[in-house]
């Protein structure tokens, strides 16, 4: 099954309309595992023995709860669960896409969050909260920034609407443009290119485990920089002066 750029699986959801079943499905995969993954990992408190797994988990917990409490203070406690599990989900859903399941002729496969459509939902999930957060802690008051100068009122608001724009692009054309070296790479590899008396498909075929090294670099790095900056828009949204 040969991988087209940017295709999908489409679905027909009654109300809905086509949606991209491949990506729901490997979604649905990616939260299986992070279940699985943390049954596993609390399963190994019954033991007296400290794994090295939970020891690695342990620290990123930790490390995520330090920038919630560092950023948000005490009112940020209540947020600290939800930041690790996006940081998780979000590092799943961008490593699960190096799996060649599509090229196994699988109904699913790929990172989700080569999907604007993932992206743009998470980072719509982080907006909302951090609003409701804001309202629910100053009021109306939570938006008194947007007009400090007020004459640059349109361009604060501006800013303010763009960022969940922002998050989503980001995370998106990292992971997007990761899957599109291998699509490229697979591509030279199966057209046998040769120049004069080097064969390009032949020196290609070794670039893979090097991209494969890169793409879990930047996947590991896009899932920090989202969750931080959910982070710190909540603390510039919930701050007392902006």
């Amino acid at each position: 099954m040969k991988e087209g750029i940017g295709s999908h699986t489409l679905w027909q959801v009654p109300l809905l309309g086509p949606v991209h079943g491949d990506t729901i499905l490997t979604t649905w995969i990616a939260m299986a595992v992070a279940l699985a993954f943390l049954a596993f990992v609390g399963s190994s408190y019954r033991s007296p023995r400290v794994g090295r797994t939970q020891t690695v988990f342990e620290g990123v917990v930790n490390y995520i709860a330090d920038l919630v409490s560092s950023s948000l203070g005490k009112r940020g406690e209540p947020f600290v669960p939800f930041f690790i599990a996006l940081f998780l989900l979000i590092f799943l859903l961008n490593q699960i896409g190096f799996l060649p399941l599509k090229a196994l002729g699988l109904p699913f496969g790929g990172s989700p969050t080569g999907d604007v459509n993932t992206t743009l939902a998470f980072a719509l999930m982080v907006f909302v909260i951090i609003q409701v957060t804001a309202i629910r802690g100053r009021g109306l008051g939570a938006y008194a920034h947007i007009f400090q100068p007020w004459f640059l009122s349109p361009i604060n608001l501006l800013e303010e609407l763009v960022r969940p724009v922002t998050l989503a692009a980001r995370l998106f054309f990292n992971i997007f443009v990761g899957e599109l070296l291998y699509i490229i790479i697979a591509s030279i590899v199966e057209a046998k290119v040769s120049i004069g008396a080097f064969n390009l498909s032949l020196a290609a075929a070794v670039l893979p485990f090097f991209i494969q090294f890169f793409n879990f670099f930047v996947g590991t790095v896009q899932a920090f920089v989202f969750t931080l900056l959910g982070i710190v828009y909540l603390s510039l949204a919930t701050a007392e002066d902006h």
